[in-house]
């Protein structure tokens, strides 16, 4: 019989899909807050490779971006010595855990989630299987670890919930076992979300009302990891503003989304409140303002974007990193699978 302890030990997991460049709005929204959950927490951060295969996926192309996600995670400040940092399909316990883990989950809990529809849109029908069941398998990442928190973004708070939700239906339907176990009255924590100070959300670059991104057809609408100083310049000069100076007061901007989107990167960069920035250039046109705030993101990103590139200079140095984050990882998903498969009845006793 395996014995697990009683109370858990306070653990981050969270990951990113490998389907495009990372961007500055990576950088603010999520990477930064990865650095400085270390400093409290253990954690585990995971490319996870397997969630991007709900859109198709070229396979050389997932392989490679794969492996610059992992490098922006090291140069954004990730400490393989301190945090796991592997991929999604190196450790097989997560798919595992994920069949379980469906067989507990609702089929009205999944038809609830808001990204599938807007991910599926007009097309439900022709949506992948997987593209309504990856709240399950995000599920599965973190309770292959018994993860008491998770950093995410608004957009996957709710499959936080279904995650919470899906861990106490566990816990209820097979109460019993999990005692007779020698797990004590419950075997998963209920994950709680950990997220960051919001710095607003960074828009993209040619339209002030759509969120960065990296599917988005145009690069000049987002900033890279991995632009060097003089791509940032381009894109930044070009950036879509308007004709009138900068106000007094940050409210003044709801009605210039272009123009309040640039204001609030320089803050986030900046470390200062949209209003701060503009107690020091109100009045001030955008010539001058996108100078400062080409100054301030290359001061910013170029190290990054630097030690990316050295690092996939370097492949097997990433790879290594990865395979040994995986080896630990399976260190603690190994045994936590184990339990499940005991307690669901898998194990003979």
């Amino acid at each position: 019989m395996i014995s697990g302890p009683s109370v858990f030990k306070e653990l981050v997991f969270s990951g990113i899909q490998p389907t495009g460049h990372l961007h500055l709005g990576h950088y603010l929204g999520t990477l930064r807050n990865f650095v400085a959950l270390q400093e409290t927490f253990q954690c585990i951060y995971c490319v996870v490779d397997a969630h991007a295969l709900t859109s198709f996926q070229a396979p050389l192309e997932l392989s490679l971006r794969s492996r610059e996600v992992a490098a922006c995670f090291i140069a954004s400040g990730v400490d393989p010595s301190r945090s796991l940092i592997f991929k999604q399909s190196q450790v097989v316990e997560h798919t595992e855990l994920a069949w379980i883990l469906g067989c507990i989950a609702r089929i009205g809990w999944l038809n609830r989630m808001t990204q599938f529809k807007d991910k599926a849109g007009k097309h439900r029908e022709n949506a992948s299987v997987g593209l309504f069941t990856y709240p399950i398998l995000m599920a599965a990442d973190i309770l292959a670890y018994r993860a008491t928190h998770s950093a995410v973004g608004e957009d996957q708070k709710q499959h936080l919930e279904l995650t919470r939700d899906i861990a106490q239906k566990f816990n209820t339907d097979f109460e019993e076992s999990i005692s007779a176990c020698g797990f004590g009255p419950t075997y998963f924590p209920l994950v709680e979300p950990v997220v960051p100070a919001s710095t607003g959300r960074i828009m993209s670059l040619r339209d002030g009302l759509k969120k960065m991104s990296s599917s988005a057809s145009s690069d000049h609408s987002r900033l890279n990891l991995t632009d060097n100083a003089d791509v940032i310049a381009l894109k930044l000069r070009r950036a879509r503003t308007d004709s009138d100076p900068l106000p007094d007061h940050f409210e003044e901007l709801e009605a210039r989304p272009e123009a309040k989107n640039l204001v609030v990167i320089y803050a986030a960069l900046g470390g200062l409140t949209p209003q701060d920035v503009l107690h020091e250039y109100q009045g001030c046109g955008f010539s001058l303002f996108k100078q400062a705030l080409i100054d301030l993101t290359v001061a910013k990103l170029t190290p990054i974007g630097r030690e990316v590139k050295a690092l996939l200079s370097d492949p097997s140095h990433v790879d290594t990193i990865l395979r040994d984050g995986a080896e630990r990882a399976r260190l603690i998903a190994g045994p936590v699978l184990k339990s499940v498969k005991e307690i669901v009845g898998f194990t003979l006793r």
